[in-house]
């Protein structure tokens, strides 16, 4: 733990070019520069990779989720154990979901009313009830930095009567995780823990805007734009966020849920979000597609067959440094694990790094002219899938 483990967290707006935002989050594990992209290690670790790897990256804070720690190994378990960074050995900041995108991403086995969710898990069968002050009593006891409030993410598209209904659950909810959190909460370890709101709506910018106002009334540490990136188009979610994120207070941190895209990333930064996690570097990397500045490559396409070059010449990942695209493409089709090892510490320093230039370029006040280059190198660079 760092020597700000006492010291409470903050946000600070340091610079801004329009309603993008270059910050720094203040928590008891480290500093992260924002806007800042997070691994997701959903299960306690971030997969293929060690802390150490992750680190490396440049990684200052990663997630993991409630809902899947709570089924396997148990809170319980895990803050007998000391809580979560000593647990998976993280020394940076950490944030925890709540388990209510498992609303959305488990929809087959669960069933849905005012109080809560009960769950049948993937793992056994076994019949599970999530309610907003289960979910604070997970996180309080895996002691992450920042602890998402229990919310309700419909899938879309919806019907507006599913979606109202779901901000009304979510705010609900959040006053729930409120009382039985508190805003702000010390940790036997020693760092603070803060509850973030979650505001939903689907694409009814009205319904963004109550779910918002209703969030804010509650004074939380920070706030996210939760519900998106769950069967909408690409255009309806930029435009979601950009209508959401100038509802926020602009002195709290802003977080983008599940949203991993470059270029959504780059569209949300110029809304005005500060925070994003996804799946996709390492899952694209686990399925042996790289990502670079020049674009996608899926390496079990024959080009790369005979193609020396590393995956990116600007790229400061121990991939690029020291092995061909030929040998990667080697590792993927022969099924060997350090092709995932290595294409997933290769995709989360490509997103480190891309968050370290898009920080720059707001800094300098040139995001809109960055975000076009970038753009035109990555979608011109791409290789076909097939």
């Amino acid at each position: 733990m760092t020597d700000a483990a006492a010291e409470a967290i903050s946000f600070q707006v340091r610079s801004e070019d329009g309603a993008a935002r270059r910050g720094r989050l203040v928590t008891g594990h480290g500093v992260i520069d924002t806007p800042a992209f997070m691994p997701v290690g959903t299960a306690a670790a971030v997969k293929a990779l060690t802390p150490a790897q992750v680190a490396a990256t440049g990684a200052r804070m990663v997630l993991a989720n409630t809902y899947h720690l709570y089924l396997r190994p148990g809170h319980e378990r895990i803050a007998r154990l000391g809580g979560l960074h000593r647990f998976m050995g993280w020394d940076g900041a950490m944030l925890t979901d709540s388990g209510g995108y498992q609303v959305f991403s488990l929809a087959d086995l669960r069933t849905l009313d005012q109080e809560g969710v009960t769950f049948r898990s993937h793992l056994d069968g076994s019949t599970h009830r999530f309610t907003a002050d289960l979910a604070m009593e997970v996180q309080r006891a895996l002691g992450a930095d920042v602890v998402m409030a229990f919310d309700h993410c419909p899938a879309l598209p919806a019907a507006q009567g599913e979606v109202a209904l779901a901000v009304e659950r979510t705010t609900a909810w959040a006053r729930r995780s409120l009382d039985a959190f508190g805003a702000r909460r010390r940790h036997p370890a020693g760092h603070e823990q803060v509850l973030f709101g979650i505001v939903q709506g689907g694409l009814d910018a009205s319904l963004r805007s109550r779910s918002a106002a209703a969030l804010i009334e509650l004074d939380l540490p920070g706030y996210a734009i939760g519900g998106l990136s769950v069967g909408e188009t690409k255009e309806q979610m930029q435009g979601a966020v950009a209508i959401t994120a100038p509802l926020l207070p602009q002195a709290k941190p802003r977080y983008l849920m599940g949203v991993g895209f470059p270029e959504d990333i780059l569209a949300a930064v110029a809304a005005g979000v500060d925070l994003f996690d996804c799946v996709l570097p390492t899952r694209m990397a686990r399925n042996g597609t790289a990502l670079t500045r020049e674009g996608r490559l899926p390496l079990r396409n024959r080009r790369f067959a005979d193609d020396p070059r590393p995956l990116d010449a600007r790229c400061r990942c121990e991939a690029c440094a020291r092995f061909s695209r030929a040998y990667l493409r080697h590792l993927v089709m022969a099924g060997e694990i350090l092709a995932s090892v290595l294409c997933t510490v290769h995709n989360v320093t490509f997103y480190q790094d891309l968050m370290a230039e898009i920080r720059a370029a707001v800094e300098q006040r040139q995001l809109a002219a960055f975000a076009r280059e970038f753009l035109a190198k990555w979608a011109a660079g791409s290789t076909p899938w097939a």
